[in-house]
């Protein structure tokens, strides 16, 4: 999948204010049939964690 044009601007932002990217994209499996992409811009995910916080960015 293409990402979107904000995709690396969010990404370093996250990384910025002291995120750690874990997950780029970020898949939720549901069933072995079923799967979900949590995405940026309806392309790719970013998903980060903070201390004990935890984000996807959609």
């Amino acid at each position: 999948m293409a990402k979107d044009v904000f995709h690396q601007q969010v990404k370093k932002a996250l990384i910025k204010d002291e995120w750690i990217i874990t997950h780029d994209p970020f898949t939720i499996r549901i069933s072995e049939a079923i799967k979900l992409q949590i995405d940026l811009a309806a392309e790719n995910a970013i998903a980060a964690e903070r201390n004990t916080e935890k984000i996807a960015v959609e």
